[in-house]
């Protein structure tokens, strides 16, 4: 049975200490369906996770954009000493849209200052690159990254959705502590070359969608329980011709958890952490009852025969996790 009063475990990325889950905030500001949902509510949510022992918020400057920083930074005021943050960038951003990327100098600095003020500290903990930028070399990138660093505004460095080669010569410039990535039972792309190289490097992965947008938590029936301007409205996953054969997944996933009295997010959570102990997921929710759930996935050890089932069941996977516009920003 999946504990709902454990105490939290701890792991490494890199160098960095923090809760072996995390708590990603991006859903309380952007791109998922949030009727109902206030800001005090999603402050309480992240107050509670603290409780928790989960000391370890990931956000960004395209959330919103801007947005869930300024959330988060309302949050954790007079908290800074409990909590290790984790904020990204690297879009352009014109008048509150994407416009492509920016992996300058300048950039890297101009959105460091930008966090920093929306976020109300003093300085980051964990600085990722966004994705990456093509035009622009990751040496130079990670280099402007390294001076925060020495100027005492930036802890660690992390990038995210880096092909093996740019993380190695990213490494080279200055120490990644982690790499973020979509990682789940039923997205499992890394495991070819990413993270046979984040474990050579001692780079920790911190996976991010464990739980499959939700679909994983058995959440879904149809594409049509997702709400208006839901972004999964775009996920390949979820659109009908690949609906009936992803939810074979998630029947095995409820499988699974039923032997152990556990809920199917729980399962995806501990397989995601039985991957290895340098590989922290940061599901997001925005329900307390979801949250306290998800920390009980800490203390399930799930069987061999329980991976056999997951694995069989995540090979019967169908679809991308995203479009070909949003996929071609991904390296592999």
């Amino acid at each position: 049975m999946a504990s709902n009063t454990q105490v939290m475990k701890r792991r490494k990325l890199g160098q960095l200490e923090v809760s072996a889950l995390g708590l990603g905030c991006m859903g309380m500001s952007a791109f998922y369906d949030r009727t109902g949902v206030t800001e005090n509510e999603s402050i309480q949510l992240i107050h509670k996770a603290i409780d928790l022992g989960v000391d370890f918020f990931d956000t960004a400057e395209i959330y919103g954009p801007y947005t869930n920083e300024e959330l988060v930074a309302k949050a954790i005021k007079g908290k800074r000493d409990q909590v290790v943050i984790a904020t990204k960038f690297a879009w352009k951003i014109v008048n509150g849209e994407r416009v492509g990327l920016d992996g300058s100098a300048k950039n890297v600095k101009s959105s460091c200052e930008g966090s920093l003020r929306r976020l109300g500290i003093d300085h980051i903990d964990l600085f990722y690159q966004h994705r990456v930028d093509r035009d622009v070399p990751v040496e130079e990138t990670v280099g402007a990254m390294a001076e925060l660093v020495k100027e005492g505004k930036v802890r660690f460095l992390g990038l995210s959705e880096a092909g093996a080669d740019r993380i190695r010569r990213a490494h080279a410039v200055h120490p990644i502590a982690a790499v973020q990535s979509e990682y789940s039972i039923w997205e499992r792309g890394l495991e070819q070359n990413i993270i046979p190289t984040l474990d050579e490097l001692g780079i920790g992965l911190v996976p991010y969608s464990p739980l499959g947008r939700g679909f994983l938590s058995g959440s879904f029936a149809s594409k049509e329980d997702l709400k208006e301007g839901d972004f999964r409205h775009n996920d390949p996953r979820f659109q009908e011709e690949h609906f009936a054969a992803n939810q074979k997944v998630v029947d095995a996933v409820k499988k699974v958890a039923a032997n152990h009295d556990a809920t199917p997010a729980q399962v995806a959570l501990a397989w995601c952490l039985s991957r290895g102990k340098n590989i922290v997921p940061i599901p997001g929710t925005t329900k307390l009852h979801r949250l306290v759930q998800n920390c009980g996935s800490v203390d399930l050890v799930l069987t061999d025969d329980d991976q056999r089932i997951i694995d069989e069941a995540g090979n019967l996977k169908s679809g991308n996790r995203y479009n070909d516009q949003m996929m071609a920003f991904v390296e592999r």
